[in-house]
């Protein structure tokens, strides 16, 4: 079965950086697109980064600049990088793969890891 355990989240100022981690397991890791998503209350869910199987990287406008996605076939984990923290960053992050675009009903999410940007 799947699973995806985020970490790596916590309270920072505006300005500083934090690294999240996700650990995979359950599928062929290397062969799937990952992505991060956050969400925040009275928002929806955003995709915020995509990394793809050949390494590709995209980002939501606002990330860019400012957020790196990497993953790490070995480990079967992704990650990432946030830099210049802003306080409209703060969400619960989740990631997430391309594995279940085959399914969609079946998408499964993990517990997450809560960022909070403040002063």
């Amino acid at each position: 079965q799947v699973q995806l355990v985020e970490s790596g989240g916590g309270l920072v100022q505006p300005g500083g950086s934090l690294r999240l981690s996700c650990a995979a397991s359950g599928f062929t890791f290397s062969s799937y697109a990952m992505m991060w998503y956050r969400h925040a209350p009275g928002k929806e869910r955003e995709l915020v980064a995509t990394i793809t199987s050949s390494g590709s990287t995209y980002y939501v406008d606002s990330a860019k600049g400012r957020f790196t996605i990497s993953r790490d076939n070995a480990k079967k984990t992704v990650y990432l990088q946030m830099n210049g923290l802003k306080p409209d960053d703060t969400a619960v992050y989740y990631c997430n793969t391309h594995f279940y675009n085959l399914t969609p009903s079946r998408r499964i999410w993990g517990q997450g890891t809560q960022v909070t940007v403040s002063s």
